[in-house]
């Protein structure tokens, strides 16, 4: 069945037909197969090439190197629509879109020539390799070191990566790895194969939710890369990760809308199906009023994730609106999707209603990119600056 069109105000017939197509995709190739898929935590690949060769993989990135040249207002309602039918899939071209941005935003006008092309055109997939097992929002206290041989002119690339989305499945991985001492100007980013020597994956981790979505340890054990795979200059990486992550959280706040969006429709279905006491139980005020207070806050959260899309796309300052909208959007998903349980009672505790997954989905986008505390730090180290 497919899901109900959410009303939005698109700017062009372009973004409309693009938002058409995402839809059409998602009715036939996601929302079929997603319950068993993460059941039996299989990975989509196959649904990330379908979306490659549709144009979805780089809608932000320039035409000249294959992107859709999509202002991040759109790129983010497509993330949207494939969370809500999907979030292994919105996060994960989220994420992918994530790896690119070194290379799009760093990389030598030679290194785009060379690799963007291949990177949002479609059949590969990405990886974003910051995090460490000691240090994940503390992003300056980075371990793994990366150390040039002049003699061959490689890196020798050493240290454990942790939470990687796509690890192992991934084509390539945008890695940041220490070449210096100072805790962030000693940072440098790296665009890796993934058939890089020395570079493997660890068994992916056991999640309470996105089961379909492999996580790992990314191993690196004296792996050989070549200097020509630096983005920009040596020091560069943490700026590029920072920069990286302020549009990162505004995919995840894409994604925590569509999940939450999600569950409010089945929540609307079944409550004007189940009847109590003679009536359909979205007719109690006890419900609908669980109802209501959702609706209002997914259409919130969505103005805010978009408000702050406009400011990136203008060239403003984002970085706290950018804070901001992944702070709520993904706490709105988390409240809304325990109510929408709520609203389906029994019902909803158990695996035949997908509510019950969007629950404990909903819980990691409080977690990555950033946990929400980070993003209160963000914004309450603004406001004391006057950067409001």
């Amino acid at each position: 069945m497919s899901a109900p069109v959410i009303e939005r105000e698109l700017p062009g017939q372009d973004a409309e037909d693009l938002l058409a197509l995402t839809r059409e995709l998602a009715d036939r190739e996601l929302r079929p197969r997603v319950d068993e898929a993460e059941a039996a935590g299989e990975f989509p690949r196959d649904a990330f090439r379908t979306l490659g060769r549709a144009g979805l993989l780089g809608l932000p990135y320039p035409e000249e190197y294959g992107g859709g040249g999509q202002p991040y207002e759109v790129y983010l309602q497509v993330v949207e629509e494939l969370a809500r039918a999907w979030l292994t899939v919105g996060l994960g071209v989220s994420v992918h879109t994530l790896a690119s941005y070194g290379l799009a935003f760093f990389g030598s006008d030679e290194q785009k020539r060379r690799w963007l092309p291949d990177l949002v055109g479609g059949e590969l997939l990405g990886a974003y390799c910051l995090s460490e097992p000691h240090s994940g929002s503390d992003a300056s206290a980075l371990r793994t070191r990366a150390v040039r041989r002049e003699s061959d002119d490689t890196y020798r690339v050493t240290g454990t990566k942790a939470w990687i989305t796509h690890g192992g499945e991934a084509d390539f991985y945008l890695l940041l790895a220490r070449t210096g001492d100072d805790p962030k100007r000693g940072i440098s980013g790296f665009l890796l194969d993934a058939a890089t020597p020395g570079l493997s994956a660890a068994p992916p981790e056991r999640k309470m939710g996105m089961k379909a979505s492999p996580t790992t340890q990314v191993l690196l054990e004296d792996a050989v890369v070549d200097a020509d795979r630096l983005l920009g200059n040596e020091g560069d990486g943490f700026r590029m990760a920072m920069m990286a992550l302020d549009s990162g959280r505004l995919g995840i706040a894409a994604c925590g809308v569509g999940v939450a969006q999600a569950a409010l429709d089945v929540a609307i279905g079944y409550a004007r199906e189940r009847t109590s006491f003679g009536v359909p139980i979205g007719e109690h005020q006890g419900v609908s009023f669980l109802l209501a207070d959702a609706a209002a806050g997914v259409a919130a959260a969505r103005e805010l994730y978009l408000a702050a899309a406009r400011r990136k796309d203008a060239g403003k300052p984002f970085s706290t609106h950018a804070a901001m909208a992944k702070l709520v959007s993904t706490d709105t998903c988390m409240r809304v999707t325990t109510d929408m349980v709520q609203v389906l009672g029994g019902a909803g505790y158990v695996a035949d209603h997908p509510v019950e997954r969007y629950m404990r989905e909903a819980k990691v986008l409080q977690i990555v990119e950033g946990t929400n505390q980070i993003q209160r730090l963000v914004i309450g180290r603004a406001l004391m600056r006057g950067k409001v």
